[in-house]
């Protein structure tokens, strides 16, 4: 799948665009007629833990799926987006398959 990184204000090493670009690849078990998509990772200005902000983004024929999570770190902000991202295809599925 062609994924866009996008750092916004930071700059981000290989392994973590490698550790995202794998995680996201897995979600084609789930859906295989994903498009593209777009990954962006921020920095948040909260004082809190969760100061790391994953947002995914995917292009799936006749919509757009979305999600966001923020984390500790961007490893576990992505984990955490992959997987409510996987609840969202299966969603998709099961809506195109019951039309």
């Amino acid at each position: 799948m062609k994924l866009q990184m996008h750092s916004v204000n930071l700059e981000a090493d290989e392994q973590l665009n490698s550790f995202i670009q794998q995680k996201v690849n897995k979600l084609e078990t789930f859906y295989d007629r994903i498009v593209d998509g777009e990954v962006f990772l921020k920095n948040n200005n909260n004082d809190g833990i969760n100061n790391k902000t994953v947002e995914i983004r995917l292009f799936v024929p006749g919509s757009t799926l979305f999600s966001q999570e923020d984390a500790p770190s961007f490893e576990a902000a992505a984990d955490a987006a992959v997987d409510a991202m996987r609840r969202q295809l299966k969603k998709h599925k099961q809506k195109q398959t019951a039309h």
